[in-house]
């Protein structure tokens, strides 16, 4: 079995796979690390391999709780990968979004397409049909722009994120509903528009945390799968363990 621990800016995921059934999935702050990994694997006694991404604080004993118990992959660039990174700073592309280009390319092979991760950022990455990696774009997320206008502005509130029920916005609060949400959705849209131009035959898939709250609003077809990232990471660990 395996433990994958995806580390992000303010959460840890912990998900077991038995091969590439995902059986548990855990959710919880960073500073709960070792107490959540522990849990995992005395509940799974049969993990005897685990990855490890971080696009957060990835502390030295953190690593050293799994190291104790099971064999660890840190993903990074230096691992075998099963597509060609053609970005022109390939070291400084992320381990997130290396982990969705190999489930893209596991899941559909040779393929074009266009994976849309939206958390904290929206990503955007784009893999074409001979399996390689041209690049995409990064934007900020929902709760990043809300919590922007209100950090950077003197009078404007921190809202919780609510579907607007119109574009016109006739108060403060609903405008800004209107000006994140809407702007978010627009922008997604827009950005698909650009590659179907290019590309007829395109897959997209969108994730991260927020695909629940986007993926009944999009107006383009997709795949949505909240799960993507980890189901990547469940591959690279096996593809890097044969």
């Amino acid at each position: 079995m395996n433990l994958i621990v995806d580390v992000g800016n303010t959460f840890v995921k912990f998900a077991v796979f038995s091969e590439d059934v995902l059986k548990e999935k855990l959710v919880g702050e960073i500073n709960d690390f070792n107490e959540l990994a522990l849990g995992v694997l005395k509940i799974y006694p049969k993990i005897d391999k685990a990855i490890m991404s971080s696009v957060g604080i990835l502390e030295d004993k953190h690593v050293s709780t799994l190291e104790d118990k099971v064999k660890v992959v840190l993903l990074s660039h230096d691992l075998d990968l099963p597509f060609v990174n053609l970005y022109e700073t390939p070291k400084t592309l992320g381990v997130d979004r290396i982990g969705l280009v190999c489930a893209s390319v596991e899941q559909f092979p040779d393929s074009n397409v266009l994976i849309i991760d939206a958390g904290t950022c929206i990503t955007y990455d784009f893999v074409n049909t001979n399996n390689e990696y041209l690049g995409g774009a990064i934007s900020p997320g929902i709760r990043l722009r809300y919590r922007t206008l209100n950090n950077l502005t003197a009078n404007l509130p921190l809202l919780d994120t609510q579907l607007p029920d119109s574009i016109l916005g006739n108060s403060t609060q609903n405008s800004i509903h209107s000006g994140v949400v809407i702007g978010v959705l627009k922008e997604i849209d827009g950005v698909i528009d650009e590659y179907i131009k290019k590309y007829s035959d395109l897959t997209i898939i969108l994730t991260g945390g927020d695909t629940n709250f986007l993926s009944n609003q999009l107006k383009n077809g997709i795949f949505a799968n909240s799960n993507f990232l980890l189901e990547g990471l469940n591959f690279i660990l096996e593809y890097n363990s044969q």
